[in-house]
């Protein structure tokens, strides 16, 4: 049985339902700017065909990858990962700006950045000489660094003049957004691109789940809260899940942000008794 090929099916059909879902939410905007929703379906309508593309038969040329150093490179997943993961990222930023004007400079630095983090990728997975790979592989971890500094730091602060709803929603949805990226540097270094801890098929499996999550799932956390945010007194049985799962977000932030305050009271007492 050909596991990666199923595990490909399934995550196809996934897209396929995300993008389906989106539409129709798009027909009852409930407040939410009806661009958001287009974005939102063309993610896993472009991710859906990406991987299609490595799910058909091409008779004996295998589509979407090539074998490199002994391992397969998937470097249809980066043609996905170069589109879909700054347009995540524009999303995010559009929360984060919901009631004000939106900084398209800023926008598009962050968005170039992660173009960056997707091609160091792709060099380090195509990439021959072992130390090269690595040494791509750091700079792409760098380049990710800079977008996590900026989607916690300059796009967090614009949520703060906005009101504590949107500012709580934000924290919420970028604790999730912020877990489920962070999954993919880790899979890729521990998969057969990286040190081989995990084989071929289980890496097919986390690179199925983890996108999945961080689309599909990402997507249908922001705008069903969004909605949440326009109309909570007309809520729907998503809405409610939306709600459930925000809250154990926001209980995660919450740790989080006191684990935070102690490590720097800690570290200003150590400072204070060593003076």
């Amino acid at each position: 049985m050909d596991w990666e090929k199923i595990f490909h099916w399934i995550y196809v059909a996934g897209m396929a339902i995300g993008a389906l879902h989106f539409i129709s939410l798009s027909k009852n905007p409930r407040g939410v700017p009806k661009y958001e929703y287009l974005v939102a379906a063309f993610i896993p309508i472009w991710s859906g065909l990406a991987y299609l593309s490595m799910t058909l038969p091409q008779g004996n040329l295998e589509q979407g990858k090539i074998a490199v150093a002994g391992q397969i490179a998937h470097y249809a997943r980066y043609l996905d990962w170069v589109v879909t993961t700054p347009l995540l990222l524009l999303a995010l930023a559009w929360t984060a700006m919901h009631y004000i004007s939106k900084d398209w400079r800023y926008n598009a630095s962050l968005m170039m950045t992660q173009v960056i983090v997707v091609a160091c990728g792709l060099i380090a997975d195509l990439s021959t000489v072992p130390w090269v790979r690595y040494f791509w592989y750091i700079n792409g971890v760098v380049a990710f660094l800079v977008v996590l500094g900026g989607i916690w730091g300059p796009l967090r602060a614009k949520t703060r003049s906005q009101g504590a709803e949107l500012s709580n929603f934000y924290d919420k949805l970028t604790t999730y957004f912020t877990v489920l990226w962070v999954l993919y540097p880790i899979v890729w270094i521990i998969g057969p691109s990286g040190f081989g801890w995990i084989n071929q098929t289980l890496d097919t499996f986390f690179f199925c789940l983890i996108p999945f999550f961080s689309k599909v799932g990402f997507s249908y956390l922001d705008l069903h809260g969004l909605r949440r945010l326009h109309s909570s007194a007309s809520q729907t049985n998503s809405d409610h899940l939306v709600g459930s799962t925000f809250q154990f977000l926001g209980n995660i932030t919450a740790l989080w942000t006191a684990q935070g305050r102690r490590s720097r009271q800690r570290a200003g007492g150590i400072s204070r008794t060593r003076v």
